[in-house]
C-alpha cells in the first residue's frame, strides 16, 4: 500500500509512567503531518477534535502498513501484526501500550467505531505478506475494501455524517481512492514483486506480467491503464451519486471527504494527461495546489446547498 514509516521508531514514556493522552496524541499528531499525505491537507479543515481523531485514525493506518511495506529481511511482519491485534482488542477492552493505540481507544470509544472495522483493515494488510497477485477485479475488490473502504467507514464516524446512504459514499470513494493509488503507484510495486492490477485484465490487453516487471510502456499498457483508469473514475462518480442524494447536514459533514476526492481526482487526471506514463516520476501534487484545492472545496461547502432532502 505504500503509506510508510516504522513503528520501530515508537517513542517510550519510560519505565516508570505510561504515555499520557496527550502525547499519545501529539505522537499521533507528528507521524500524520510528516506523512506529506493529500489527506493532511483536508484534515485541516475540521474541528479539533475530529482533527485529532483523524490523526489518530490515519497514524494506525499508517504504522501498520509499514509493517509489511517497510519490512527488513530479519524482521517478523506476521508477528508484528498479531501485536498490533493485541494492542487493538487492548484500545477497547484493556490498557494498550502503543502511542497510537492509547490515542485511537480515547476517540473509537468516544465516537463509537466499531473494532471489527480496524480489524478489517489488519487483514487488509496481512494479505500483502502472502498475495502478489489478484486473478479478477472480484479479488481486487476484497482488498480494497479492507484498506481503503473501511477506512471510510471509520471517517464516516469521525465526520458525524448519519444517513444510511453515506455508507455507499465511504464505500465507493475508498475503492475509487485505493484504485488511483494503485495507478499511480504501478512502479513501486513492481520493484516489490506486486501486481495489484487484475490479472484478467492484462490478458485481455495482451500486456505480459514480465513487461509490467520491466515497466515497459506500450500501447497495450495504455489500453490497460485507459481502462483502469475507467474503472476509478466509475466509482468516483458512484460517489458523486451518494453524496448528492443525503441531506444538506449530512453533506456538509462530508466536506473533508469531498476534499479529499478533489484532490485524488486530480491525481488521476495527471495520470491520464501523462499518456499514462506511469514508470516515470511518481504522480503528485505541490502543497500549495493541495491547499488550494482544499480551501476551493471549502468554501463551495459554505455556500446554499440546493437539492437536498
Amino acid at each position: 500500500m505504500g503509506l510508510g514509516t516504522s513503528t520501530r521508531s515508537m517513542p517510550s514514556p519510560g519505565k516508570d509512567r505510561a504515555m499520557t493522552l496527550a502525547e499519545a496524541q501529539a505522537y499521533c499528531t507528528v507521524v500524520t503531518k510528516r506523512s506529506g499525505s493529500n489527506f493532511y491537507y483536508s484534515f485541516l479543515f475540521l474541528s479539533r477534535a475530529r482533527r485529532e481523531a483523524m490523526y489518530t485514525v490515519y497514524a494506525f493506518c499508517r504504522e501498520v502498513d509499514s509493517v509489511v511495506d517497510e519490512a527488513a529481511p530479519d524482521s517478523d511482519p506476521q508477528g508484528q501484526l498479531r501485536q498490533w491485534r493485541a494492542e487493538l482488542a487492548a484500545a477497547y477492552h484493556g490498557t494498550p501500550t502503543y502511542p497510537v493505540t492509547i490515542s485511537l481507544g480515547d476517540h473509537a470509544r468516544r465516537l463509537e467505531i466499531p473494532e471489527e472495522y480496524f480489524e478489517d483493515l489488519i487483514r487488509g494488510v496481512e494479505m500483502d505478506l502472502t498475495v502478489t497477485r489478484y486473478r479478477t477485479f472480484e479479488d481486487l475488490y476484497r482488498y480494497c475494501y479492507r484498506v481503503a473502504s473501511v477506512v471510510g467507514l471509520i471517517c464516516l464516524k469521525i465526520f458525524g455524517a448519519r444517513s444510511a446512504h453515506a455508507t455507499d459514499y465511504a464505500i465507493n470513494l475508498g475503492l475509487a481512492f485505493q484504485l488511483t493509488n494503485i495507478l499511480r503507484d504501478l512502479a513501486i510495486d513492481a520493484d516489490r514483486g506486486r501486481i495489484y492490477l487484475p490479472q484478467e485484465d492484462l490478458a485481455r490487453f495482451g500486456y505480459q506480467e514480465g513487461e509490467f516487471l520491466r515497466r515497459t510502456y506500450s500501447p497495450a499498457l495504455v489500453e490497460l491503464m485507459r481502462f483502469e483508469c475507467a474503472r476509478a473514475r466509475a466509482f468516483y462518480q458512484k460517489a458523486s451519486q451518494a453524496v448528492e442524494s443525503l441531506p444538506a447536514a449530512d453533506r456538509r459533514a462530508l466536506t473533508v471527504a469531498e476534499i479529499m476526492r478533489a484532490l485524488y481526482e486530480r491525481l488521476l487526471n495527471r495520470i491520464e494527461r501523462s499518456d499514462y506514463r506511469v514508470f516515470g516520476p511518481r504522480v503528485s501534487l505541490a502543497p500549495s495546489h493541495r491547499l488550494a484545492i482544499a480551501a476551493g472545496v471549502w468554501i463551495r461547502s459554505l455556500l446554499p446547498i440546493t437539492g437536498s432532502k
